[in-house]
């Protein structure tokens, strides 16, 4: 339930996994739109990575808890102690609205939170910080990681190396949009167009990280075919 057999090693491949070959907006491209909204300024890419890291993390644990011990089939057989056979129950139908209702609740959180410490990034951010409520890369990150069954640990890697990896995307692309405004480029190109295709080129730079193969658990079943040798003193009878 917590590690299984996941190995450090295994984790450090589920980290870069989840930053550099999974990379959901470079792989995935999902939160694309606060990616292109908000990546005009280093400074505002920063702070919206930050709350999506924060928002991701711990709506992560608390999705991951509810799919455990109350939408996958079968959780609610802890209710047998207080005399509750409630084994036979699925509530696998709610774990859309169960998941985004606990993302919605830390973004609230978040937002108050931001109110009060960096008024101005809040200002800065504007919409599309409640926003964060319906971006579709944390609740794919959170379906992802339940979907693949991954234990309590390794489940914390995953949401983390996703929210990071959501953060270094948002921050390169800002980081190229403020040297291109500047830059002489072509009239057609201007805005969203170059937005684009530096979106695309950074995305072909991270598929060269692909032959990391490091996050399979060292329990895990080889897929090689084994062939059966013959028993070399197995005795040969010949023919009279």
């Amino acid at each position: 339930m917590w590690m299984d057999n996941y190995l450090p090693i295994n984790l450090f491949g589920l980290l870069l996994q989840s930053v550099l070959i999974e990379n959901f907006l470079l792989a995935n491209f999902l939160g694309m739109c606060t990616y292109l909204a908000c990546s005009t300024k280093l400074k505002t890419a920063n702070g919206l990575g930050v709350a999506v890291v924060f928002v991701l993390f711990f709506s992560g644990i608390l999705n991951w808890l509810v799919h455990q011990y109350v939408t996958k089939p079968g959780a609610l057989s802890w209710l047998s102690f207080i005399g509750l056979d409630a084994s036979q129950i699925n509530l696998n139908f709610l774990e859309f609205l169960l998941f985004i209702s606990v993302i919605a609740g830390f973004v609230q959180m978040t937002e108050i939170v931001m109110e009060k410490l960096t008024p101005g990034l809040y200002l800065t951010l504007g919409i599309y910080l409640p926003l964060i409520a319906v971006n579709c890369a944390i609740l794919g990150a959170c379906l992802f990681a339940v979907t693949r069954d991954y234990p309590f640990i390794p489940n914390l890697i995953y949401i983390l190396g996703s929210g990071l990896g959501w953060w270094l995307a948002i921050a390169l692309i800002a980081s190229i949009r403020e040297k291109l405004a500047t830059s002489d480029v072509i009239p057609a190109l201007r805005g969203m167009g170059i937005t684009f295709i530096m979106t695309g080129l950074m995305s072909m730079a991270f598929q060269g990280f692909t032959g990391i193969k490091l996050a399979n658990p060292s329990g895990e079943k080889s897929s090689a075919i084994e062939l059966k040798l013959p028993d070399s003193k197995a005795e040969m009878s010949s023919p009279e």
